[in-house]
């Protein structure tokens, strides 16, 4: 998976990232019961295995014993006796049927070997070897059981084999590539959502700032248009008010005057005047 894409290209939103959990979910959960089929399916397999193993040994031990019984049925009934069975015998006593076996979804084929009423040949071998055609045919019918249920067991294991791995590709896919892309791609989404909520965290900082700032200016150019106002009423020039605005000297402080040469000679007409007031509280004839 290393030249894969880890996630898939799309927009990242909300609408997207919940899309893509409801599909994770879906395949987590398809993988699940993918899963539990698949072991249902090697289960089967492994006792198909046993099953054919087992019918193998039955038929490598039977089928010698049959031909055998062939052979000393040629010998005793006096040659070739297969023309004469086929005059006589024109209906089989077996049939083979096709089934189905439904395994975890899966349909397997099944051979079912049935008997049925057909001709006899009792009188035949009466001459000399009956027995021994008796007993090659009992058998070969066991023998032919045997393969019939070979063959059932060995369809039925090729189609489990595909069906099984047909399964195990695609709980492969699920769990290797489509799972861990998905998972890709929501962590993908999550990522560029933290980042946009950032972004917009930050914006709004910024576009908080700007309204404070042009508040703070509204706020000042209102004060002035009052400050300006007021001035008017009283008379005052517009260019005393915009010296005087209350806002940029709110924190001034005017320093204090400094003393001058004329300063004694003020202190010294003060000091008169303040004796003039003193005398003329005594003096009635004053009149100020």
């Amino acid at each position: 998976m290393s030249g894969a894409a880890r996630y898939e290209n799309v927009f990242a939103n909300r609408m997207t990232l919940q899309s893509f959990k409801g599909r994770t979910g879906g395949a987590k959960k398809g993988y699940e019961l993918l899963k539990k089929k698949s072991d249902a399916l090697k289960a089967r397999f492994r006792a198909l295995l046993k099953q054919i193993k087992q019918a193998k040994e039955e038929i490598a031990v039977m089928m010698p014993e049959a031909f055998i019984a062939l052979a000393s049925a040629y010998y005793t009934a006096g040659g070739d006796f297969g023309e004469g069975l086929s005059h006589e015998v024109k209906k089989a006593s077996i049939r083979v049927h096709a089934a189905t076996d439904n395994v975890a979804g899966v349909i397997l084929p099944i051979f079912r070997l049935d008997k049925v009423d057909g001709d006899s040949f009792e009188s035949f071998g009466l001459s000399g070897g009956g027995k021994q055609v008796e007993k090659s045919r009992t058998l070969f019918g066991e023998l032919l059981q045997r393969m019939v249920k070979l063959a059932s067991l060995q369809t039925s294991f090729h189609a489990l084999n595909e069906a099984l791995k047909v399964t195990n590709r695609r709980v492969n896919a699920l769990e290797y590539v489509v799972i861990p892309k998905m998972d890709g791609t929501i962590s993908y989404i999550l990522k560029e959502l933290d980042e946009m909520e950032r972004e917009e965290f930050f914006r709004l900082k910024k576009v908080v700032k700007v309204n404070q700032a042009k508040q703070a200016a509204q706020y000042q150019l209102q004060l002035q248009e009052e400050a300006e106002e007021k001035a008017k009423r009283e008379g005052k020039s517009t260019d005393a008010v915009a010296k005087a605005n209350p806002v940029d000297d709110f924190f001034a402080f005017e320093p204090l005057p400094q003393p001058t040469e004329a300063a004694p000679a003020a202190a010294a007409q003060s000091d008169d005047i303040f004796d003039f007031f003193q005398s003329a509280k005594h003096d009635e004839d004053v009149v100020i």
